[in-house]
């Protein structure tokens, strides 16, 4: 039964009772996380209007319905995750910091984004987004590679002592 299908956005939730009331317009996304949520969403059940009707109106010009629509049904939608959500009441505006994973053929992908919603007319809606470009992970220690001497200072290769279940 289509009502007891989990939502694709990762709520937990039935899709009935989480994104597609969003969706189908019969509710108001309530932050600009659930907005985010009910786009995933709409890319993952390939609902393309929505995704039109969740941007704010000075970003609906250059929206091109047919290439997003064949996007959304080339991909395999895999998962989303929300990082991290900030909203300022007070200016209508938020963001939500995402990472959805899809597969386009054999070819796995991972988008991770900073998206900038703003509240207009008591909606939230999706105003621009950008990649978050990866970080790089610095060692505050040294590193002991598996030939190196052992820091427990027995004389033997980190692998044949310390290291040796690793």
């Amino acid at each position: 039964m289509a009502d007891e299908e989990l939502c694709p956005c990762g709520s937990g939730k039935k899709y009935s009772e989480c994104c597609e009331p969003i969706i189908k317009g019969t509710t108001l996304a309530p932050t600009p996380e659930a907005l985010m949520r009910s786009r995933y969403t709409a890319y993952a059940k390939h609902e393309v209007k929505w995704l039109k009707d969740s941007l704010e109106p000075s970003q609906q010009t250059d929206y091109d319905e047919k290439s997003v629509e064949e996007w959304s049904k080339r991909s395999q939608w895999m998962g989303f995750k929300i990082l991290q959500t900030k909203t300022e009441e007070d200016k209508n505006i938020g963001w939500v910091e995402f990472i959805c994973k899809y597969k386009q053929g054999n070819l796995a992908r991972e988008h991770h984004e900073l998206s900038e919603f703003h509240k207009v007319k008591g909606a939230w809606l999706f105003y621009d987004g950008r990649a978050v470009k990866p970080t790089t992970v610095h060692n505050t220690t040294p590193t002991i590679g598996r030939n190196d001497p052992c820091p427990c200072g027995s004389g033997l290769k980190y692998k044949k002592c310390c290291g040796k279940d690793k």
